[in-house]
């Protein structure tokens, strides 16, 4: 099994390059946020828990999620591997996440993160905005989310770097360039499906 963390800040390609992944190497996509809509909708137990939270405003603890990433997993014994989006966000997280998957006899095994000079991040952000009418993508909300990306998420990349995990790569080429540098790394450990 072979598991793979995708970062990148705000309007990096992130969405576009996990389905490419997801499509060429039949790896299964664990978004928090699609698995928290999951579990609520489908009134699980970690869902009924994480709904009290979210109806209080507050942020689902780490432990919910975990369990929620665990039952996705168990629901998946036969995959390649599983690539993950939007999780984990602090140290904290990684720490819970490398113990879980050592519970299942697995672990990360790649940390890619997608570069893109600010400047880009906010022109891809304005445009994605003006054509989806988006209202949080002003140029300020986006300066402050890209902020608040780099703040929280260089201690989790420093964590995996420690690993010798972490490959850091130019998301400021097209979509296809990107993704050849990915597959790249990706194909030292994987080959297509």
């Amino acid at each position: 099994m072979f598991n793979l963390i995708l970062f990148g800040p705000p309007g990096s390609g992130k969405g576009t390059q996990s389905a490419n992944i997801v499509q060429a190497y039949h790896l299964q996509h664990i978004s928090t946020g699609d698995l928290l809509r999951s579990e609520v909708s489908r009134q699980t137990p970690l869902g009924v828990d994480a709904q009290k939270y979210m109806d209080q405003g507050l942020l689902v603890p780490d432990e919910v999620v975990i369990g929620m990433i665990s039952n996705k997993i168990d629901e998946n014994p036969d995959a390649r591997g599983f690539i993950f989006d939007g999780f984990p966000r602090t140290r904290g997280q990684a720490e819970a996440l490398d113990k879980l998957l050592e519970l299942k006899k697995t672990q990360i095994h790649l940390v890619l993160a997608l570069e893109v000079p600010e400047e880009d991040l906010i022109k891809r952000l304005v445009g994605r905005g003006a054509t989806s009418g988006r209202s949080d993508d002003t140029e300020e909300v986006i300066t402050k989310r890209i902020k608040e990306y780099h703040a929280k998420t260089e201690p989790v990349a420093g964590y995996y770097h420690a690993f010798g995990k972490l490959q850091r790569l130019k998301g400021d080429n097209t979509i296809e360039d990107t993704f050849k540098l990915l597959s790249a790394e990706i194909e030292k450990h994987l080959q297509p499906a």
